[in-house]
Order: C-alpha cells, then sequence, then structure tokens
C-alpha cells in the first residue's frame, strides 16, 4: 500500500519551529513528504506538480486560501491539517462540502495564550505595572510602600472570564490552585456546567460590575462585536484591570480609549482592532495600559506544539483511527 503523499503551505517566516527536522521525519515515516520547503501560493508549476500528488495538506500561518482552486489540482486531496488555530478566512466553505477532512491545532495554541492570561491576572491583581513604573520614576522606594498598604494583592480576587472557550476553560482551570472567586459569563453553559469547571455563572453585566479583573476569551463573531462598550465599562470598579488575549473586536476601542483616559481602569492588551493601532493611538502612551503586539498565542518555541498536534493527527489519519480535533462546516460559525 502506497505511504500517502504529505504538502506543506505556510509562511516559513511565520512558522518557524512549527515543524522541526523531527517532525518532518515522522510526517516521512508513515506518509511521502514530496518537499520539505512550503508552498507559498498555489498558482505556480512546483505548486500544480506537488498538489497533483498530494492525500494530505499541512496549512499554517501564511497559507494561500485554499479553496475550489486547489481542489481541481490536488484531485486526490483528502484531509487538511492546520498546524495553528482558526481556519477562518483560510479554508473555504466548499472544502468542507466537498468531504475534506480538516483538523487544526487550536488546542495546541490554547496553553499559551492561557498561561499568559494567567500571569496577566496575576500581575495585574498585584499591580505590577504600577509599582514598576512608580519606582522607576521615583529612584526610590518612598511611594511603592505607600502602594503596598492598598487593597491589593491576589488573596479573595474576583475574577471574571468572558467566554468558556478551550481557553477560557484552561484559565480557569489554571487559576483553581490561587484564591479567587472565579465567576464566568458565557450563555451556552448552565449554572451546574459553570461550576463544574471550577466557576460561578453570571450574566455579563454582573460580571463587568463585580470583578476585580475581567479576562476575555470569547470569539470575534457578529453577535460578539463590541460585546465591551462604553456602558459595560461603565459597570467596570474603580481600580479594575481589563485583560483581552482574544480579539481586538470584542472591544469598542474607542469607549476604552476613553474609559482608560481617565484612568479609572487598567488595561493589558495583546490584541486590536485594527490589528496595529495607528502611530498616534494612546494604546501606546497611557500610563494604565499595557500593549503587547498579539504574542499570548505560541510563539517561537511554543510553536513546535502546534507541529506535534497536526503530526498526531496526521499518524491517527494515516493508520485510520479518528480524529481527535476535526472541524465541520458548522464549527465555523462559532470559531474565532
Amino acid at each position: 500500500m502506497s505511504r500517502p503523499g504529505i504538502v506543506l503551505a505556510m509562511h516559513p517566516g511565520r512558522t518557524e519551529h512549527v515543524l522541526p527536522d523531527r517532525l518532518l521525519e515522522r510526517l516521512d515515516d508513515f506518509g511521502r513528504l514530496l518537499d520539505r520547503e512550503p508552498l507559498q501560493t498555489f498558482a505556480d508549476e512546483r505548486a500544480r506538480r506537488l498538489l497533483s500528488k498530494t492525500e494530505i495538506l499541512v496549512t499554517g500561518w501564511g497559507a494561500p486560501h485554499v479553496g475550489l482552486d486547489v481542489l481541481s489540482l490536488a484531485g486526490g486531496l483528502k484531509i487538511i491539517a492546520h498546524a495553528a488555530g482558526t481556519v477562518k478566512g483560510l479554508i473555504d466553505e466548499d472544502i468542507f462540502r466537498a468531504g475534506i477532512a480538516v483538523t487544526h491545532a487550536a488546542e495546541a495554541n490554547a496553553v499559551p495564550v492561557a498561561e499568559f492570561a494567567l500571569a496577566a491576572i496575576l500581575f495585574a491583581g498585584k499591580q505590577v505595572f504600577r509599582f514598576r513604573d512608580t519606582y522607576v520614576a521615583d529612584l526610590n522606594r518612598d511611594r511603592t510602600h505607600l502602594m503596598q498598604r492598598l487593597s491589593i494583592g491576589n488573596y479573595g480576587r474576583t475574577v471574571g472570564i468572558i467566554g468558556a472557550s478551550r481557553i477560557g476553560r484552561r484559565v480557569i482551570n489554571l487559576l483553581k490552585p490561587f484564591n479567587f472567586k472565579v465567576i464566568v459569563s458565557d450563555p451556552t453553559l448552565s449554572a451546574p456546567e459553570c461550576m463544574a469547571i471550577g466557576a460561578e455563572k453570571a450574566d455579563l453585566d454582573a460580571l463587568m460590575r463585580s470583578a476585580d479583573i475581567v479576562s476575555l476569551h470569547a470569539p470575534s463573531l457578529p453577535s460578539t462585536r463590541h460585546m465591551i462598550d462604553a456602558q459595560r465599562l461603565a459597570l467596570m470598579k474603580d481600580g479594575a484591570t481589563l485583560i483581552n488575549t482574544a480579539r481586538g473586536a470584542l472591544i469598542d476601542e474607542a469607549a476604552l480609549l476613553a474609559t482608560l483616559s481617565t484612568g479609572r481602569i487598567d488595561a493589558i492588551i495583546d490584541v486590536t482592532d485594527p490589528e496595529i493601532p495607528g502611530p498616534t493611538s494612546p494604546f501606546y502612551e497611557l500610563p494604565n495600559v499595557f500593549l503587547t503586539p498579539h504574542i499570548a498565542g505560541a510563539v517561537g518555541l511554543e510553536r513546535t506544539r502546534l507541529g506535534e498536534m497536526v503530526v498526531d493527527e496526521i499518524e491517527r489519519y494515516a493508520s485510520g483511527q479518528p480524529l481527535l480535533y476535526p472541524i465541520t462546516l458548522a464549527d465555523l460559525d462559532e470559531m474565532a
């Protein structure tokens, strides 16, 4: 029985560490890796030649769009394994309708996002960034000693998780060893289901009103666009922190910046809308904002988890076992 042909399609500069040599060798053990150099277009002669022999397509960040044109070139295509999170906007709905199996590594990408969120929550509770800025500005500890008397720290605080997604659930699990009260807002979960994952159910307004730290983990959908608006920001406690490692579009950023400009709340922001704020954006200057360039997900060596997960999935496919992380057409409607 011939081994299935495997082709890679991703941007090498954006996917370094995803498929190190040991994983490429694993692919070649149960398939035929037709070329170690990933395709960056499906429109040239090399792509046409490779796709004609492809049963398994491994995509990643920077992959070209996979639509009917790919199916016409890859008549033997059976499965697409995406070595990253969402496939929304990358894999056309027609691929699913054609019966091509699709799997992804979103579960692996959830690990570093949840770890980042945990670190952000712990630092927010302890006001780490304010302590740092005050210490550096004063070059002494007179004001930082006074700050230690404030009602800060991570004992007995209330953390609000918006969205019991795969990442939201991981964050809830990571918070279990700490002395937090965890509340969750997710319309798809009942109160008993929330309790089962280690949190109390709350509606969104109640969560915004009672949480000391709010962490966003909802998908970006038409129904969730700007779910955190001026009215809900106004509900937040003075001194509370808003953390966004999900999608920028979840927040009405004009309202957020207006609220932040008062100094009433803090924010830890890893994602924005647009993806890169304009050069004059207050996000870069506000002292109560800790801004990072969309790094909560897999970076550097963390990306190897993505490769490991899709190689495991491909091995399952090659050996006739069911996939652990399949994506269906219906899943696209709820995908981030």
